[in-house]
């Protein structure tokens, strides 16, 4: 009878260590996987500063240069700068609508072999009161915020905002 308890409690033993092996290696695959789908932001001073690691995928943010825009057809090059440091952008494709110079604006791809950031997409801010989270603490890290640039997190400013109708107010 001793003997038959100490074969269930080994067999016991085998099963827990069999699932914590399973639930190991299934946490290392989804890790892994994850790893694969990250993408950090960098501004273009941090990128200057040489912290992204060579055809490491990544997301680059700030605004674009005023005289910086060369579009042939369907290829886009610009100039992205977050007021300290500045880096050439070469995207193929359709620009958002928003795009356009002195706007602020995320791209997201890798450094080519004679770095420059080769852009798989663009992205605009959504109106003129407001700035990417991550462009406006770049900006503001730099020293060359203006609040009245725009907030980060997703906030609109309703400074200065002008109603939409042009009807007189109602007499209260």
């Amino acid at each position: 009878m001793i003997g038959a308890s100490k074969t269930r409690k080994q067999r016991r033993l085998y099963f827990v260590i069999l699932g914590l092996l399973g639930l190991g290696v299934g946490t290392a695959l989804v890790l892994t996987a994850f790893q694969d789908n990250i993408v950090f932001f960098w501004s273009p001073t941090q990128v200057a500063e040489g912290k992204v690691a060579p055809e490491q995928r990544f997301r680059v943010g700030g605004l674009v240069e005023n005289g910086s825009v060369v579009k042939n057809g369907e290829n886009v090059s610009f100039t992205v700068t977050d007021m300290n440091s500045s880096m050439k952008v070469e995207y193929t494709g359709l620009l958002p609508d928003l795009f356009r110079e002195g706007q602020g604006i995320i791209a997201e791809g890798r450094i080519d072999s004679k770095g420059v950031f080769v852009a798989s997409e663009v992205l605009a801010k959504h109106d003129e009161n407001y700035m990417p989270r991550e462009v406006a603490d770049a900006l503001k890290k730099s020293g060359r915020w203006n609040e009245g640039q725009g907030k980060g997190a997703g906030e609109a400013i309703s400074e200065g905002l002008k109603p939409t109708s042009t009807a007189p107010a109602a007499n209260p």
